[in-house]
């Protein structure tokens, strides 16, 4: 992992993005998870741990993250969950789950090897029967260029952010995210820093085809959100045949 916003920048994640933005996307969630009493949940690729803290009132959850400076921000969020490092395309802790779920890390994924590789790990803890959910920010047909911008104060620090999404070649399975941070520090003058994410960009057919290879009957379901335009996004609820 060589981005710099999950290594040594990770102690700014929550100014960038905070858990309070991610309450109306938590309900989405656990309404099409259903609920289950005394229910577990792994999730892999945690980051920050924002949805996770208002999840973690319905379930018992586990959390998975590559990067360790993201798992000392999620600890600090949510104490009351299990931590464990690892990579979401191998890890195997011996668990079954009664709930799997995978937020945008999975944007990561940029070969359908990878992709599947996941899909792997869901369905290697997760129980017969059991939900799991997967949430791209984009597939092929739903794909937009786009830029947005945020950020938010703290206690002496302010960060702000530029997100300029792009696909350079439209005939590959990736796209970009140009990113760039302004950080302030008291009365200092800003640090500005900049950096490229590329991401895996997929057909829903793909994503269908590898989910029934792996176990899995799949429905894409429109995420509906107050901020977002109906139909522009979407997430993939399997089942474990």
């Amino acid at each position: 992992m060589n981005e710099k916003l999950y290594g040594e920048l990770a102690d700014w994640w929550p100014l960038l993005s905070s858990p309070d933005d991610y309450e109306e996307e938590a309900e989405f969630f656990l309404k099409h998870f259903g609920g289950k009493e005394g229910a577990t949940m792994l999730e892999l690729g945690c980051g920050g741990g924002n949805i996770a803290s208002w999840l973690k009132e319905e379930y018992e959850i586990t959390l998975v993250d590559l990067s360790p400076a993201m798992l000392a921000v999620s600890q600090e969020l949510n104490p009351d969950c299990t931590h464990v490092e690892g990579d979401m395309r191998s890890i195997r802790l011996n668990q079954i789950f009664d709930r799997v779920f995978v937020h945008d890390a999975i944007c990561y994924m940029t070969s359908e090897a990878d992709l599947k590789a996941v899909f792997e790990t869901a369905a290697a803890h997760l129980a017969t029967g059991g939900r799991a959910i997967f949430v791209p920010d984009y597939v092929t047909e739903t794909f937009f260029e786009s830029s947005d911008h945020g950020g938010h104060d703290g206690e002496g620090r302010s960060m702000r952010y530029l997100e300029w999404v792009a696909d350079p070649d439209p005939s590959d399975s990736t796209y970009t995210v140009d990113y760039v941070y302004v950080l302030r520090e008291g009365d200092e003058v800003p640090t500005v820093v900049q950096e490229r994410h590329i991401e895996g960009l997929f057909p829903k057919a793909t994503w269908l085809r590898l989910l029934k290879e792996c176990g899995f009957s799949t429905q894409y379901i429109p995420f509906n959100h107050s901020e977002l335009a109906p139909d522009s996004y979407g997430i993939f609820r399997a089942m474990k045949r």
